[in-house]
């Protein structure tokens, strides 16, 4: 598979000049910040526009108003928040623990003008509840982990758009067993692949996309 382009990756998602050069300056900073914090798998760097940004964009198309809230858990070096953000979602709040990746995550904010908070803490500590819109989220967690953290956080018509691997059904399967949900299940632009051994990729394959959710009762 050849390597993904900028321009190859503005053929496939319709962005500006202005958003690809933004996303230029990130991945930039991804990869000299990545020297020193161990952001994503270093074996990723080779194809970023692929597996990073691409893999990220892809969501943009299922939010349905930029300005709707949007909170990225576990956010680390900022995939898909920080994408989305750029593309131009107006209200993204990146939730992130550690620290020295929160200090990442506000270099690319500053440097790229984008509409981007962060909130450094765990994601049950976060003060403001049942305000999101949209909740996103990539190789965090078990789906029921998931949306356990998501379900307070959500407006009652809120949506949660998480990138999972080839296990996704059975991490499905066993979710519905305590929540109730309205599942749609989208193709990735990205397929999930096999690197150097023969050993698996951990890059996300599908998108989940729930709605409705509500804990199941007992």
């Amino acid at each position: 598979m050849d390597i993904l382009t900028p321009e190859g990756f503005a053929a496939k998602i319709d962005v500006s000049r202005e958003t690809l050069d933004k996303l230029s300056i990130y991945l930039d900073l991804l990869i000299k910040w990545q020297k020193s914090i161990n952001l994503v798998g270093s074996k990723t760097l080779a194809d970023a526009w692929r597996r990073h940004v691409l893999d990220s964009a892809q969501l943009f198309s299922h939010i349905s108003k930029s300005t709707d809230l949007i909170f990225d858990l576990g956010s680390g070096a900022g995939f898909p928040g920080l994408v989305l953000a750029i593309m131009g979602a107006k209200n993204v709040v990146l939730m992130e623990s550690n620290q020295k990746k929160c200090s990442f995550l506000g270099e690319v904010i500053r440097r790229t003008a984008c509409s981007a908070t962060v909130f450094n803490g765990r994601i049950e500590d976060y003060p403001e509840q049942n305000t999101g819109h949209y909740i996103t989220a990539r190789a965090l967690a078990p789906l029921e982990e998931l949306c356990a953290w998501s379900y307070p956080l959500l407006v009652p018509e809120g949506k949660s758009l998480f990138l999972k691997g080839e296990n996704y059904e059975q991490e499905l399967t066993l979710c519905q067993k305590k929540w109730n949900m309205e599942v749609q299940i989208h193709p990735s632009l990205i397929e999930l692949d096999k690197i150097g051994g023969g050993e698996k990729d951990v890059l996300p394959g599908i998108l989940i996309e729930i709605g409705k959710l509500s804990p199941r009762d007992g």
